[in-house]
């Protein structure tokens, strides 16, 4: 059955396969949905009508105009993000940005998530979408950018987080790329101090270079009107942006600071040019074609030209121990040069010569002084973190949990050759399981699962989606490394809140006297089918529709028993107890016969590496008590335990070192006697 059903998988995979190898936009991942003019106007708040434009190039998205003007930009999470649900297919959400650096609001597109299994709706995910409105994505400092959004769902918390961390990485990489908000942080616009020129200079808010006339009669050599060499400067050039009102205002004075400052426009800087000497950075052919040919700001491959309509005159400084200068130049910036990243200004001088012409270029680098940078936009904090940070009381818990059945498993022999300690000690840890585990930090696994971590490893895995529920990946981490250690029963038998509310009522049974059914051996092994069966079918159907196949997985009642605590429609509450009521009269009835989730960890369970259950060549030849008191029935006919099956339960390993049961031992103890 095993090697069947790996065959299976192999084949699974491969069909899979093809559907994740072309990465976003390909395969099963959903058409990319434009928005229409009217979801943009929601979005973004307009009465009026509005025009959607795509912009495919670098980030893409959607540009929305309104009477003529910018009134925000738009963007899928699954195109900009690439954004992977829980259930390991994609999650699309439109999120809108303003041009004042907020979110507008957020579209719920498409999602394949098994929220609905836990009686939580498509509104209510809508509505949690819905809650990033307003949400401003400059605020600094961790608290400030938490403190205006939504909180996830509860018993959707992976699924809202995955969404929660789409949405603010989109409209994070919307807002820079469009220019919104400065991705390496703003100018500081607001502070102000006194500053003599000199101190501008010295703090760095000014940048200054100086070309002699001799330095620039070597360049210029061979011009038909020569640059006579002697003392003096023939350039001497000084430029800073002035965005901060300790440069721009102890330059200009408060009145001309406020005149340049006005003229910007939204998210606009300003740089400053100015110059002495007998070379003029601006010249005059400016006035004729508009650009001022005679300079040039460099920034990486950017080269741009100031030109006509960007430039304001200035006539003179009022810092004091400011030089007069000949000439000074406000330039506003294009949103292609960023201020807080460094740039040159270069101003070329040229002189015609009988061959055509000679000229020079003086560069001089800037670099925005960090005493004049605001902190950049913080980065969303993964969601993972704070629920690791908001869930240690949880994690102890588990730990200390985890860390006790460690103990219990390694300690095996010494606990088994005390039955009634065996026997109290699991009964309290089961107790603890269903209480603590399941109904208290609903750490409940679900096969479900399994068919997600399946997809995320086909469509791309990424351990953030896993990390946002602390307690479900301890558990997860735990059960993997113990099936090399002990197989699938380090979590069927001991930390299953389902399995445990099994056991534990069926010991009560017993006390009551309650006759439990032995299931012929031959009908026991031909009922496990249903369970191996059920596992690769929702696996199956689950690459067909994610839909149906959280449909087929309510076979699992975890959902309505230890999830929603049978608060829930009476037809799934009526089938949850009719499995515990059948595990009244076959312990453990449903693990054993049904259990999609017990299947899936028995396949990958068969590379244990140890085998920790021992048992004696007797076993199954002269003795057969194991085998009738197994309560899962995982020994067979000859003493073989069976890894796929057992719950490691340790009670066959109780019978074998109680002298009081164990036949074995009964008759090395008559013999001893009677020698």
């Amino acid at each position: 059955m095993g090697s069947l059903l790996r065959r299976l998988l192999f084949l699974l995979s491969f069909v899979a396969l093809p559907a994740a190898a072309g990465g976003p936009l390909s395969g099963d991942a959903p058409a990319l949905r434009a928005p229409s003019p009217a979801e943009a106007a929601a979005l973004l708040g307009l009465s009026g009508p509005a025009e959607v434009r795509r912009e495919a190039g670098g980030v893409p998205g959607w540009t929305v105009t309104a009477g003529g003007a910018v009134a925000g930009y738009l963007g899928s999470t699954w195109e900009i993000a690439g954004s992977v649900g829980y259930s390991g297919r994609p999650l699309d959400v439109l999120v809108a940005v303003t041009p004042e650096g907020r979110i507008g609001g957020a579209l719920l597109v498409r999602h394949d998530e098994p929220v609905l299994t836990l009686g939580i709706s498509d509104a209510d995910i809508a509505a949690y979408v819905s809650g990033f409105a307003g949400h401003d994505l400059t605020a600094t400092g961790a608290a400030a950018a938490r403190e205006d959004l939504p909180d996830v769902i509860s018993r959707a918390t992976v699924s809202t987080g995955v969404i929660r961390d789409g949405i603010l990485r989109t409209a994070r990489t919307l807002a820079i790329a469009r220019g919104v908000i400065a991705g390496s942080g703003g100018v500081d616009r607001l502070s102000y101090a006194p500053a003599t020129w000199g101190d501008l200079l010295a703090m760095g808010a000014l940048a200054e270079t100086q070309v002699t006339m001799d330095a620039a009669s070597k360049a210029l050599a061979g011009a038909k009107v020569p640059v006579p060499p002697g003392l003096g400067d023939f350039l001497h050039l000084w430029a800073g942006v002035i965005d901060t009102p300790t440069v721009g205002r102890n330059l200009l004075g408060q009145q001309d600071f406020t005149k340049a400052i006005g003229n910007l426009g939204a998210g606009g800087s300003a740089l400053i040019v100015m110059s002495t000497g007998a070379q003029s950075h601006r010249g005059t052919n400016w006035k004729k074609t508009g650009v001022f040919d005679r300079v040039t700001v460099v920034q990486g491959e950017t080269r741009w030209q100031p030109t006509e309509d960007r430039y304001q005159m200035q006539k003179r400084l009022v810092a004091e121990g400011a030089p007069k200068m000949k000439e000074i130049s406000l330039f506003a910036l294009p949103p292609e040069i960023d201020p807080t990243q460094p740039f040159s200004v270069e101003v070329l001088a040229a002189r015609a010569t009988d061959a055509g012409e000679v000229a020079m270029t003086v560069a001089l680098p800037y670099a925005l002084p960090e005493a004049f940078r605001l902190a950049p936009p913080p980065e969303p904090e993964p969601l993972w973190v704070s629920a690791w940070q908001g869930k240690r009381a949880e994690i102890a818990v588990v730990a200390l949990m985890l860390t006790l059945l460690t103990l219990i498993l390694f300690a095996q022999e010494w606990i088994t050759r005390r039955p009634r300690l065996w026997r109290t000690g699991r009964l309290t840890f089961l107790a603890a399981t269903f209480l603590i585990l399941g109904m208290g930090l609903n750490g409940q696994l679900s096969v479900v699962q399994v068919v997600a971590f399946v997809h995320s490893l086909l469509t791309g895995f990424r351990w953030e989606t896993f990390l946002i529920e602390p307690v479900i990946f301890i558990l997860w981490g735990f059960t993997a490394l113990g099936m090399l250690f002990w197989g699938r029963g380090v979590y069927c038998g001991w930390l299953c809140p389902f399995g445990a509310l099994q056991e534990l009522t069926n010991a009560a049974a017993q006390r009551l006297g309650v006759k439990q059914i032995a299931v012929p051996p031959a009908l026991h092994e031909r009922l496990w089918v249903i369970k191996y069966s059920a596992f690769v079918g929702i696996l199956a159907l689950s690459f067909y529709s994610m839909h149906d196949a959280l449909i087929a997985a309510e076979v699992e009642p975890f959902k309505t028993a230890i999830s929603l605590r049978f608060l829930r429609a009476w037809p799934f509450v009526l089938f949850a107890l009719s499995l515990l009521f059948a595990g009244l009269f076959i312990e453990r009835f449903f693990c054993r016969y049904l259990c999609p989730l017990g299947a899936g960890l028995a396949i990958p369970a068969k590379l244990k590496i140890f085998d920790w259950l021992k048992r004696r060549p007797q076993c199954g030849r002269e003795c057969r008590m194991c085998e009738t008191k197994c309560t899962v029935g995982a020994i067979d006919a000859i003493g073989r335990i069976n890894p796929n099956e057992c719950v490691l339960c340790l009670r066959c390993q109780v019978i074998m070192n109680d002298g009081a049961q164990c036949p074995v031992l009964k008759r090395r103890a008559r013999a001893e006697a009677a020698g």
